[in-house]
């Protein structure tokens, strides 16, 4: 009997022109949580691919329970007992929780369906993990989170013993993540064997005991997780020690360019006040639902505030929607990239001109040559990675899709430059060239906000910290004096309840 329920042997995958996977390998034992790391674009997706037969890989072996095995489509994969849930949940939203659930293999008698069958073992798999919904839910109206907590029910229902988890903490929340964590747990004790795919450190700690890494469509090396350092697992991850994760460059701080004063938003934020300078890197954080966002929503026009002041360059402004923000030169980097900072089948340079697309017109009609050189030596100027300007948005990683991003924003007449949880979804490759990206801002003297739930990240970047709790700002840290416990003190308003209760 192997001690592996799932191996794979010098798996070789190519692409027209590509080789996505070369002479990878790969063990998974019985009941562990195994998480896969590397870059974007180092060949996990794919790998994922061949275990769920959805590619058949042109070299290589697996083997399950030690028998090799060779799946013809993802049935076969399915019938085997391998289950994956990925990041944005496939599912149907006009029908119920229990329809989503038994897609595909539905319970039937003298091909009648069971809807109560089904409904009844809907309901069993969700008790089983701790779902605060039923069965007969209509799936469009959950959250992120718990669409996930359906596939993972669904796959559960197939009776997986394999199941793989595709960047499931990327869209969550800090309580939702907690709660998958919590389930990740209890299908191990089941003996469930996980595979862990993310970018997120904490996340591995907290879960696998294993670790292996890919890198450039290779296999660098598979590592207790207790028993390699951060340092040593990011240089298996890009090639390469980032000695200076956070390279915040020594800056001038200049004049103040934005302040924001008794800002209120009935039922989001309360008398919010605070300032960026040029040059400087303000960090905006606090616990998910403090507010942060809706403030930066309304100093940027995109919901009105209903009581406060805006000041740019010491001039009250009245921005009324995005545009005008735009025109005085603040500028919003969306958290969600892919839904309200690019068009995704839209071209990559089209995408960077988008916002000035008047200044390329000419008696109505548009001047493509000179548009073209623009959002080409803007995208060349983030270190964007790809074949040419006219590959689509959604072509891109994660990184690179935050830097077309960045580029559009170069684009335009900027004097605060607003990033709203700039890496999130990124690898630390990528995650080590925006932050480059955003000290090459400062050194240009723009203002940044930055809004970020990731505390190194704040603590590496920021020059001030101002911290938020439940729509209020409660602190305010310089650079030197900002440490985790404190930040996090402020986020939960620790010190007012303490004096509250005595």
């Amino acid at each position: 009997m192997s001690e592996y329920i799932l191996e794979l042997k010098g798996i070789t995958k190519i692409f027209p022109g590509v080789k996505a996977l070369n002479n990878v390998q790969f063990q998974l034992k019985k009941g562990e949580v195994h998480a896969l790391m590397g870059e974007n674009g180092a060949g996990k997706s794919t790998f994922i691919k061949v275990i769920t037969g959805v590619h058949k890989a042109e070299e290589g072996e697996m083997f399950l329970n030690g028998e090799k095995v060779d799946f013809k489509g993802p049935k076969d994969a399915q019938a085997a007992g391998i289950a994956a849930v990925y990041q944005h949940p496939t599912s149907y939203p006009d029908l119920s929780v229990a329809e989503n659930i038994f897609m595909g293999h539905e319970i039937k008698k003298n091909g009648i369906m069971q809807w109560k069958q089904m409904n009844e073992e809907a309901d069993k798999l969700l008790a089983q993990l701790d779902a605060d919904f039923k069965s007969t839910a209509e799936m469009g109206t959950l959250s992120v989170a718990q669409q996930q907590m359906v596939e993972i029910a669904k796959a559960l229902s197939t009776n997986a013993r394999i199941i793989i988890l595709d960047e499931p903490t990327a869209a969550l929340t800090n309580n939702e993540s907690e709660k998958l964590y919590r389930i990740v747990d209890k299908l191990r004790e089941e003996e469930v064997s996980i595979i862990f795919i993310s970018h997120r450190f904490e996340d591995m700690y907290r879960l696998a005991t294993r670790v292996t890494v890919f890198r450039d469509s290779q296999y660098i090396g598979t590592y207790d997780v207790d028993g390699i350092t951060n340092a040593d697992l990011i240089k298996a991850m890009v090639g390469r020690e980032i000695k200076d994760l956070f390279p915040k460059p020594e800056v001038q701080i200049g004049a103040e360019l934005l302040k924001i004063e008794g800002l209120s938003r009935t039922g989001f934020y309360k008398g919010v006040s605070f300032s960026v300078h040029a040059g400087e890197i303000v960090g905006l954080t606090g616990l998910v639902g403090a507010g942060r966002t809706e403030v930066v929503e309304s100093v940027c026009g995109i919901t009105r505030a209903k009581e406060g002041k805006v000041f740019l360059e010491g001039k009250e402004i009245h921005v009324k929607k995005p545009a005008d923000a735009m025109n005085l030169g603040i500028i919003l980097l969306p958290e969600d990239r892919q839904r309200t900072g690019l068009i995704l089948n839209w071209g990559l340079g089209r995408n960077v001109t988008l916002p000035t697309m008047g200044k390329y017109a000419r008696m109505g009609f548009t001047d493509d040559k000179k548009e073209r050189g623009v959002a080409k030596d803007l995208l060349e100027s983030v270190d964007t990675k790809a074949v040419t300007i006219f590959d689509p948005a959604s072509s891109l990683s994660g990184g690179n899709q935050q830097k077309v991003v960045v580029a559009k924003a170069l684009g335009q007449k900027m004097k605060v430059v607003i990033m709203d949880e700039p890496t999130k979804g990124v690898d630390v490759g990528a995650k080590a060239e925006i932050y480059q990206i955003m000290g090459d801002l400062a050194k240009q003297g723009y203002g940044i906000i930055l809004i970020s739930s990731e505390m190194p990240e704040i603590l590496g970047m920021s020059d001030r910290v101002v911290v938020m709790c439940n729509g209020k700002v409660t602190g305010e840290l310089k650079r030197g004096e900002a440490t985790q416990e404190k930040i996090l003190e402020l986020a939960m308003e620790k010190s007012k309840r303490e004096e509250e209760g005595r």
